[in-house]
């Protein structure tokens, strides 16, 4: 929504990024503004800001009004007719609560998980480009929290495209839980600002088993949606964790999971790492993660991701912008494309120093 910025509050968050009249950005999008930030939109003359619906707590932001405190037990669902974008934000701030909860001793409901994620799922045919974007609204201070929704949203999308269905919401969900256990680590290395030594990196292995351990004596949840949940870190040449399995004992929904889990952690922004484009990523899946991950699988997924046509505008990695005019099928993420400056044709299949940084929608 579009405000006034004497509407504003502190915890709004800003959609895109704020140019002012020098053609400078006043401010970044998904800043979560202060009121000394709100005082410097007063200070540029600024006349009207695009903000989120919700607050970074995830609470409803209302024009002009104080948002109310609500308890916790009458806290509504996020209202499933919001623009895509901002139902997956109030996703991933209701989950941020339903993960503090779990830190703080709760046990899993899974009817609540259920009434949070599967509405999300059930959306996820209007992704298309969009899913492209996504990783752009991962904060590196909220990475944990973004990861659980994109690796559930991500293994129902692949597993719908993979003609699971009936079992693509369950695949979700699997993807959705896959990091519960997280919740059993301790502060110091979960949140760590900077990259983990081996000893915290053992710890940090573990998760799939305290996972495992949340989800088990959970009686509605199948037996195949656990074994995923244990298993997403596991690779079929037996190099992953936290057993070491390998080929076909490794559950297909935890195939699923591990593409997923891969996409989502190099194309988003963390803390100790810059996010990678999703083009550079998918090509490292292929060639970089052959034999460790379901090859099969991971071609769907590319061509799943990839289904856009001749004429879609495309940011390169050296920022200028160019139009695709040709794709060939066994080079699907190395497209001809035609530069918007100079009309010059480049195949960014015989330019490897040149891929696709960002799809314009």
């Amino acid at each position: 929504m579009k405000v006034h910025p004497s509407q504003l509050i502190p915890g709004c968050v800003v959609v895109k990024d704020l140019i002012g009249k020098t053609g400078r950005p006043i401010m970044h999008g998904k800043t979560v503004l202060t009121d000394d930030l709100i005082d410097i939109l007063h200070r540029f003359l600024v006349d009207e800001v695009e903000v989120f619906s919700r607050l970074e707590d995830g609470k409803p932001y209302i024009p002009g009004q104080k948002v109310v405190e609500e308890e916790p037990a009458e806290e509504k669902n996020v209202p499933s007719d919001l623009p895509f974008t901002e139902f997956y934000m109030g996703t991933v701030q209701q989950y941020k609560r339903m993960f503090t909860d779990w830190r703080n001793g709760k046990t899993l409901q899974i009817n609540q998980v259920r009434k949070l994620i599967v509405p999300l799922l059930e959306r996820v045919d209007e992704i298309g480009l969009k899913l492209y974007n996504l990783h752009k609204l991962s904060t590196a201070k909220d990475y944990l929290y973004h990861h659980a929704v994109m690796v559930g949203l991500l293994s129902a999308f692949l597993a719908k495209k993979s003609n699971y269905k009936h079992e693509w919401i369950q695949v979700g969900i699997a993807g959705f839980l896959a990091d519960c256990g997280m919740a059993k680590i301790d502060d110091r290395i979960l949140f760590k600002a900077g990259p983990l030594n081996a000893a915290e990196y053992e710890e940090i292995k573990k998760h799939p088993v305290y996972s495992y351990r949340f989800v088990e004596p959970v009686p509605s949840l199948s037996q195949g949606t656990k074994l995923a949940i244990l298993q997403h870190q596991e690779r079929l040449d037996g190099s992953g964790y936290p057993l070491g399995v390998a080929g076909e004992k490794i559950h297909p929904y935890a195939r699923f999971i591990a593409i997923s889990d891969i996409y989502h952690a190099m194309t988003a922004e963390r803390v100790y790492q810059k996010p990678q484009s999703p083009f550079k990523v998918i090509e490292e899946m292929v060639y970089e993660q052959f034999g460790k991950l379901d090859h099969p699988l991971v071609e769907n997924f590319v061509s799943s991701l990839t289904n856009f046509g001749t004429g879609t505008k495309v940011i390169l990695s050296n920022k200028q912008q160019a139009e695709i005019v040709f794709i060939e099928a066994k080079h699907p993420t190395r497209p001809m494309v035609r530069l918007q400056s100079g009309q010059q044709v480049i195949s960014l299949k015989d330019d490897r120093s040149l891929y696709i940084e960002e799809i314009l929608t």
